[in-house]
């Protein structure tokens, strides 16, 4: 058997007919004629070219892929179709300085006029809203979507199971108006791969620098005991070694790196291997950060784990001083495609964005402030604030009324 993505599907064999209410069963018994084989569908059927992969095999009918099956699926016959593909590989490093369009004539690219946002879709899909911005205001473009992904994490979690979650998460944002938390509506839900890069690295660091410690002495002052805290400090000077695997970096403008964060974990260790089938019912967002920039941003994550590990050898108080140089080697890629939700609530002729793993279900986004609630918090902090003051000046005998 070939490597084909449509290796094998199920076709329903006590699908009715349109036109079974003018049948006369009563009539007449018939043996019902055995159901016959599903047909397999292998390479020699396959389609000459790339771009008819998402149509049904049975009907030709679009297939869309099932977050909840993890497996195409016809809304027209009900024919279920496996996606063969292997876990993704990481890639060499090299292969980042090649930028040329390896998409080749499978998708295509629609831009959004408002907000410049830019979508990947498949042969025979057509871009009606933009994610983002809401507006119709869709053009196709000619522009070459660039480096092709080797890798995608698919969606498993349906767009239902995603809606409910934002409005559990809207629930518990204790600032938010109470008319908010209960009844947020999502809106505009789709679904769209985030496109990203993963690096793996080893690195080799020299460092030095100088840490203080603080330490107290007592001492009598007019009469009283009182507690001093001064600092000694000590140079530190030394090698580090380590490996970092999977270093997330965001490639599009569209959502922020702490966003990314906030919805982490991926499992990218067993993404799998780029297939044009994972979009089909989806979009992919084109990356506005190619490959090269990314890793920029992921030295400047590398820089501060390998800082924070470092010192954490150290017994310290306060870094008076640090110098840190690495140097990376053996560094690996993956050029991800990321399953996320986006949609927005309307609160006040206002938009607030949200995003939802399509992995695990995790939610971040924006939500409306109440200024009342902030107002008794700030309130409430500073009346604590204020008695902590006076409970410290009394204790050390400093009561300005005394």
């Amino acid at each position: 058997m070939s490597d084909s993505p449509f290796s094998e599907f199920d076709s329903p064999a006590d699908k009715s007919s349109p036109f079974s209410e003018f049948d006369d069963t009563s009539a007449q018994e018939e043996i019902a004629p055995a159901a016959a084989p599903a047909p397999v569908y292998t390479a020699d059927d396959e389609v000459e070219n790339e771009t008819n992969v998402t149509k049904c095999p049975c009907c030709g009918a679009n297939m869309v892929y099932d977050s909840e099956k993890g497996k195409l699926y016809c809304e027209h016959c009900d024919t279920v179709v496996e996606v063969r593909a292997k876990t993704s590989e990481e890639q060499a490093f090299e292969r980042l300085l090649s930028q040329t369009n390896e998409w080749g004539e499978e998708t295509h690219v629609f831009r959004c006029e408002n907000c410049g946002a830019q979508e990947i879709l498949s042969n025979g899909e057509i871009a009606k809203r933009c994610p983002f911005c809401g507006t119709t205001n869709i053009v196709r473009t000619d522009e070459l979507p660039g480096l092709k992904p080797n890798a995608v994490v698919p969606f498993s979690i349906s767009m239902d199971d995603a809606v409910k979650r934002v409005k559990h998460w809207a629930h518990k944002k204790l600032y938010a108006p109470r008319r908010f938390r209960k009844g947020a509506k999502p809106e505009d839900v789709s679904g769209m791969y985030m496109p990203a890069f993963s690096f793996d690295t080893v690195t080799d660091a020299w460092y030095n620098g100088v840490l203080g410690k603080y330490h107290y002495r007592t001492r009598r002052v007019n009469g009283r005991t009182v507690q001093e805290r001064y600092l000694v400090t000590f140079p530190i000077r030394g090698n580090y070694s380590t490996s970092f695997d999977d270093i997330l970096i965001q490639a599009s403008d569209k959502i922020g790196q702490k966003s990314l964060n906030d919805l982490q974990p991926f499992d990218t260790n067993e993404s799998k291997e780029y297939r044009q089938e994972y979009l089909s019912g989806y979009t992919a967002g084109q990356y506005s950060k190619d490959g090269l920039a990314c890793w920029e941003e992921a030295k400047g994550v590398i820089h501060g784990q390998l800082k924070s590990a470092i010192l954490f050898r150290y017994d310290y108080d306060t870094v008076v001083s640090f110098n840190l140089d690495f140097q990376c080697r053996n560094t690996t890629y993956k050029y991800l495609l990321l399953p996320v939700y986006v949609g927005y609530c309307g609160w006040k002729k206002k938009l607030y964005h949200f995003f939802v793993s399509g992995h695990n279900g995790k939610v971040t986004g924006k939500t409306p402030v109440s200024p009342l609630k902030v107002g008794i918090t700030v309130l409430f902090g500073l009346a604590v604030l204020t008695g902590i003051v006076f409970l410290v000046l009394w204790f050390n005998g400093m009561w300005p009324w005394a």
